[in-house]
C-alpha cells in the first residue's frame, strides 16, 4: 500500500452520501480490515482547523477490503457549496502505524429542495 489513490467525489448539500470503497496491499489482495481502523475527514484546504468526520462502516472485514464512509443530511446541509479536500487513513491496530490511503476533492452541490 504505497501508493495513495485518488478519488474525487460530490456530495449533494442537504442529502444524505455514501461512498464505497475497496482498497487492496501492494499484491493487489484485499485488505484483511479486522487488523486497521479507519478515518476519513472533510475540510475546505488540508490547512483548515474545521473538519467534519465520515462515519466508517467495515463491509465484511476479514475478505473484501471494502468500506463505506457516510454523511447525513444535516451533516451536508452545514456544509457551504464548493470544493474541499478529503482524505482516508487506515491505522495498523497492533503498530499505530498511520498510512493514507484514498484522497481527493470533494465538490459540495448546493441543494434546491429543502
Amino acid at each position: 500500500m504505497s501508493a495513495v489513490y485518488v478519488s474525487n467525489i460530490v456530495i449533494n448539500q442537504g442529502a444524505d452520501f455514501d461512498q464505497v470503497f475497496t482498497i487492496s496491499d501492494n499484491a493487489n489482495l484485499t485488505l484483511d480490515l479486522s487488523l486497521y481502523t479507519i478515518s476519513a475527514q472533510l475540510r475546505k484546504h488540508a490547512g483548515s482547523t474545521t473538519k467534519v468526520d465520515f462515519s466508517i462502516t467495515k463491509l465484511d472485514p476479514t475478505s473484501n477490503g471494502s468500506f463505506e464512509v457516510k454523511l447525513t443530511d444535516t451533516q451536508t446541509s452545514a456544509l457551504k457549496s464548493g470544493r474541499y479536500v478529503y482524505d482516508i487513513m487506515i491505522t495498523e491496530i497492533s503498530n499505530d502505524k498511520k498510512t493514507r490511503v484514498i484522497e481527493g476533492t470533494a465538490l459540495v452541490r448546493e441543494g434546491v429542495t429543502r
